[in-house]
């Protein structure tokens, strides 16, 4: 309380020193309480639209058409059965990768031997008989040269004899072929190199030449086809572009985006189909690692040639407007400039430029949706890839 009264004493006796020299109130207000003026401080600088940024990149894109194809194998067998008989013994799995002439299947052999050893009998006694005719046809043959008694029918039936007995000896080797061709068709081999499918008929079944179902399938995979068609209008740049070189040819994945393999155009049809206005192509790939496989659809690229060292963004870069194609390029000071672009075309997400951007530019890949041009930007995370 007794600091209250001084203070207000201590005004007072201000106050009336202040009239005493002719001070006023509003004086001796601005001694009490100095007036303080607002600082010259810069008004605040709106905060710049956040964005992300990437910046124009020269790539090697190639040129290609683009259309569907479905895997084709490069050689494909049905084995079946060529003899009549019981399935005793199987000698692969299913799936497995044989080579040419390895075991697959045995049928029950012992009929074609019996069948072979009966043609080889006979074949024996025949020549035999052949033998001894001979003997009989020499010796008459003799007696006529030495002008003996023989009659010249004697001669001729000996003669004859020989004749038919040779035929009887031909007549066996060729039944001696054929049971040993059958003998041989007991035993079943693999006749190309290739991947097994799925076991049709097991063992223990009977089986027969004329069966319509077979035992198992071989599938060629290395090398192997992918068959494709294009619209015909491409028909004369393909010739064109071929007659430089082979032209490679890609496999993707069914998101067109997985390479899954690659390739040669190596067959065009030799006509174009007036139904649908294509052209079929097929290209051959070797497929060593089987990434194709056969009956698989796949989407195919046919490259025609490489761009090298072109213009290229990320395909979000690049917007379209009332104008056409735009982007925004950011310019020192983190401002932005509109700028109208040129697209040859976009594929795999990224976007070739013609025209409007220069490699090395700063651009923006995303945020563009509140931008307009001269706008201030913040990059909030710049990806200096971003075109890849």
């Amino acid at each position: 309380m007794r600091k209250v009264v001084i203070a207000i004493a201590g005004v007072a006796l201000l106050a009336a020193a202040g009239a005493a020299v002719g001070v006023g109130p509003r004086e001796l207000r601005g001694y009490l309480w100095p007036e303080v003026k607002a600082a010259d401080t810069p008004p605040p600088v709106a905060p710049g639209v956040p964005v992300t940024a990437g910046v124009v990149e020269a790539k090697e894109m190639p040129v290609f058409l683009a259309g569907i194809g479905s895997v084709q194998a490069y050689n494909m067998v049905t084995i079946k059965p060529r003899v009549d008989g019981q399935i005793v013994k199987v000698n692969f799995a299913e799936g497995q990768e044989v080579k040419a002439g390895d075991p697959l299947v045995e049928i029950d052999s012992r009929p074609y031997k019996a069948a072979y050893d009966q043609a080889f009998a006979n074949e024996e006694k025949d020549q035999a008989n052949l033998a001894n005719a001979q003997l009989n046809f020499q010796r008459d043959a003799a007696i006529i040269g030495a002008n003996l008694a023989v009659s010249r029918q004697q001669y001729d039936n000996d003669k004859a004899a020989v004749a038919v007995d040779q035929a009887m000896v031909d007549s066996d080797k060729a039944q001696v072929e054929q049971a040993q061709v059958n003998l041989d068709y007991a035993d079943i081999h693999a006749p190309i190199s290739g991947r097994l499918g799925v076991r049709i008929v097991d063992i223990g079944n009977i089986v027969h030449a004329a069966d319509a179902t077979g035992l198992v399938t071989i599938t060629q995979t290395k090398p192997i086809f992918v068959n494709f068609t294009m619209a015909q209008e491409h028909l004369h740049k393909i010739h064109e572009k071929q007659a430089l070189g082979d032209l490679k040819v890609q496999a993707f994945g069914a998101d067109n985006v997985t390479l899954l393999s690659e390739g040669k155009l190596t067959v065009i049809d030799n006509a174009v189909d007036q139904t649908t206005g294509t052209i079929r192509l097929k290209a051959t790939f070797e497929n060593a690692d089987e990434r194709l496989w056969p009956g698989e659809f796949v989407d195919v690229r046919l490259i025609l040639n490489t761009r090298p060292g072109v213009a290229t963004v990320p395909q979000q870069t690049v917007q379209v407007g009332p104008n056409g194609y735009y982007a925004y390029v950011i310019k020192e000071g983190d401002t932005v400039e509109r700028r109208a672009v040129e697209v040859a075309s976009i594929q795999d997400g990224v976007a070739i430029i013609d025209k409007g951007l220069n490699v090395g530019e700063k651009v923006v890949v995303d945020g563009q949706f509140r931008l307009t041009d001269g706008a201030r930007v913040r990059v909030s995370t710049p990806q200096p890839g971003a075109s890849g």
